[in-house]
């Protein structure tokens, strides 16, 4: 397992433990227990707990610093309409999976559903179409296949 799944993993649970839905850190001391740097933890947290995929970050700065990852909780429509409105014109391959892996985690799909998103928008399906649309005509089908749900 790659080090930002498993510092991902490990905030995570932690959000999973907490009543609040929320993680404090201290991102050198948290470096430290992971192993790595702390660039490292500014990779993860901008990469994976964006407001795209369901979280807020704030941070203080100092001696006493700390960064605090929130999960959203909003209601299932809601946060359908969010989704669907952050996906824009246009989504790549990779952020789609993002998409639907957050849903599924978010138990707005099933297993059944998420396979078969995955299968609609995969690279297979998208081959014949020409590369400059492939972004867009993903976007369209997420959008639909999500707007689908509500």
């Amino acid at each position: 397992m790659r080090l930002s799944d498993l510092i991902t993993k490990e905030i995570i649970r932690m959000l999973n433990e907490s009543e609040l839905n929320t993680a404090e850190i201290q991102r050198n001391e948290f470096a430290s227990l992971m192993g790595c740097a702390p660039s490292q933890i500014n990779y993860v947290l901008s990469s994976r707990f964006t407001p795209e995929h369901g979280y807020i970050i704030e941070s203080r700065r100092g001696g006493g610093g700390y960064i605090r990852i929130k999960r959203v909780m909003l209601k299932h429509t809601s946060a359908l309409m969010h989704i669907i409105n952050s996906i824009g014109e246009r989504i790549d391959a990779l952020s789609t999976r993002i998409v639907i892996e957050n849903c599924l985690q978010a138990e707005f799909i099933n297993k059944k559903q998420a396979d078969l998103m995955y299968a609609a928008v995969s690279n297979t399906v998208m081959q014949s179409v020409p590369t400059v649309l492939r972004d867009s005509l993903r976007a369209a089908l997420l959008k639909q296949m999500l707007l689908s749900l509500i």
